[in-house]
């Protein structure tokens, strides 16, 4: 398989014939235009500047130079990056892409480019949507791009406490490929799964496969080992500790920005060998809401708890209805879950909820769902080819808060599209819940106009990060801050938090090499 230095994923696995033809019909009733279809440049034609930069010879084996290698490592994958990419438009590229074998390759590295004061960008899978491994600084200082995907190994299993200490570098199918002979998992499956990193999960507190209880990755760390620029930092193995701050949550969502993650332990679970599914369908969206909020309450924790409003269901699971449908699924390697299923489905009746009276193995609508789910970004970026914007942006809030928040957001979507776009849909889904409150995702669909479509991404992106900052919400749920987020995320935290956060990066990172401008302002 060849990866796509443009867009998402592999190059064979991209929409092409009968699917590419359904999903301009589709598109074309969501918001209507021409649809012209462009494609994306060859990446010899680019015209990437020359290096900058000149590595150690101790490193020079391990650094590419390579114009194509730059270019596949200059942008994340969010819909802003792939309408540069296929513009050609890469302003930044890194200077050299760096491969370490090693933490002591990580060490080295750091050394070199913590003594020239050049950027270092730390690198898993790419997967970022948020700016977060691009190289734009305002110095315009030479960056290197440690991809760290060659620190790829389950390095020792521990079955009594059921952890593994794991590289940061492995992709996701290949660890579970590394766990699966151990009858273990570690059971977190982001919608990036196949093409991110377990140190890029760490590094942005990635949300998973659970939409319930263990929710981000936060909840499966044992411990971590960081390579930063004054030492490394590795944290006790335990299950839990009250000794102060903990040094895990130091690094959890740092991005890069105080460290290199190099390797975790991290909390396993037997594969599951019980599973139950359904859908629920509402006539009204308040109902629905109302009864995912008993369920998310119930303590019954289904893996699966994602509400769909009736926009998200037509698109992407070919349901119609009013109010919305909520896809449930359970699963346990210990017992069975249908009496949790049938709890559950019962509760939603209460809400006038409706759902077969025996749910089956395979549920039409959460299967269509999931597929659909897994084709989503291939199917953005076939879409962004046609000039069609197809974005995200998701937060989470209060349940108390959540009806004010949808109004602002969606009304605020709906004005940007219209100033922007002329037309277009907004939809929006759940993908996790808490007892305390559901992590909304939207989704916007508008005609772009080929050549402007990062202006008008960028209008309606500011748009709704107001709309969600000013109605209590978080900037972000689970794709971290990067650069695009930034100027949120510095409202959000606390002041005092702000001053302590630059402090620890001034003390990790004296000479402000790792991954300027993210979390905290460059020095």
């Amino acid at each position: 398989m060849a990866r796509s230095w443009w867009g998402w994923g592999n190059v064979e696995d991209a929409v092409r014939g009968a699917e590419l033809d359904a999903l301009l019909a589709r598109a074309r009733a969501l918001a209507p235009g021409e649809l012209t279809g462009h494609e994306p440049p060859d990446v010899g034609s680019l015209g990437v500047p020359a290096t900058r930069l000149a590595p150690p010879p101790s490193l020079a084996g391990l650094c590419s130079a390579d114009p194509a290698d730059r270019a596949a490592h200059a942008h994340g994958k969010a819909f802003r990056d792939v309408a540069r990419n296929l513009l050609g438009d890469l302003p930044h590229a890194p200077d050299l892409v760096a491969r370490p074998r090693d933490e002591r390759d990580v060490a080295d590295l750091l050394d070199w480019c913590s003594g020239d004061r050049v950027a270092v960008i730390p690198y898993g899978g790419g997967s970022s949507v948020v700016g977060g491994i691009e190289p734009r600084f305002a110095d315009g200082r030479p960056a290197v791009t440690i991809d760290l995907t060659r620190l790829d190994r389950v390095l020792e299993v521990d079955p009594v406490s059921r952890a593994a200490r794991i590289q940061a570098g492995v992709l996701g199918p290949h660890l579970e490929d590394q766990l699966r002979p151990h009858g273990l998992t570690l059971r977190h499956f982001p919608q990036s799964f196949e093409f991110s990193t377990l140190g890029g999960w760490l590094a942005t507190r990635a949300g998973g496969h659970f939409a319930t209880l263990n929710t981000h990755i936060d909840d499966l760390v044992e411990s971590m080992r960081v390579v930063t620029p004054s030492g490394v930092a590795e944290s006790r193995r335990l299950p839990g500790s009250g000794a102060g701050p903990s040094p895990d949550r130091l690094f959890l969502g740092s991005e890069g920005a105080l460290g290199i993650i190099t390797e975790a332990w991290m909390r396993l679970r037997e594969r599951p060998r019980w599973r139950a599914k359904a859908s629920v369908r509402f006539a009204d969206y308040a109902a629905a809401v109302a009864a995912t909020r008993a369920v998310a309450q119930s303590g019954l924790n289904p893996a699966n708890c994602r509400l769909l409003d009736a926009a998200e269901a037509l698109v992407n699971a070919g349901v119609a209805v009013d109010g919305g449908v909520l896809v449930l699924a359970f699963e346990s390697a210990d017992h069975p879950v249908r009496a949790s299923l049938d709890r559950a489905v019962e509760l939603c009746r209460d809400h006038g909820g409706e759902a077969p009276d025996e749910p089956a193995d395979s549920d039409p609508a959460s299967d269509r769902w999931r597929s659909s789910f897994l084709r989503m970004p291939y199917q953005r970026d076939a879409l962004a080819r046609h000039a069609l914007i197809v974005e995200t942006f998701e937060t989470s809030c209060t349940w108390d808060g959540f009806d004010r928040l949808h109004r602002a957001v969606t009304a605020a979507a709906r004005d940007a599209i219209r100033d922007v776009a002329g037309d277009g849909v907004v939809a929006c889904r759940f993908t996790h819940v808490y007892p305390d409150g559901p992590a909304p995702y939207f989704t916007v669909y508008a005609p772009g106009r080929w050549g402007a479509m990062v202006a008008q991404w960028d209008g309606i992106k500011t748009a709704v990060s107001e709309a969600i900052a000013a109605h209590g919400g978080t900037i972000t749920h689970h794709h971290a801050v990067g650069r695009d987020h930034r100027p949120w995320y510095d409202r959000q935290r606390p002041g005092p938090f702000g001053a302590a956060l630059t402090a620890a990066k001034a003390a990790l990172d004296p000479a402000g090499v790792l991954n300027p401008g993210v979390l905290v302002p460059a020095p």
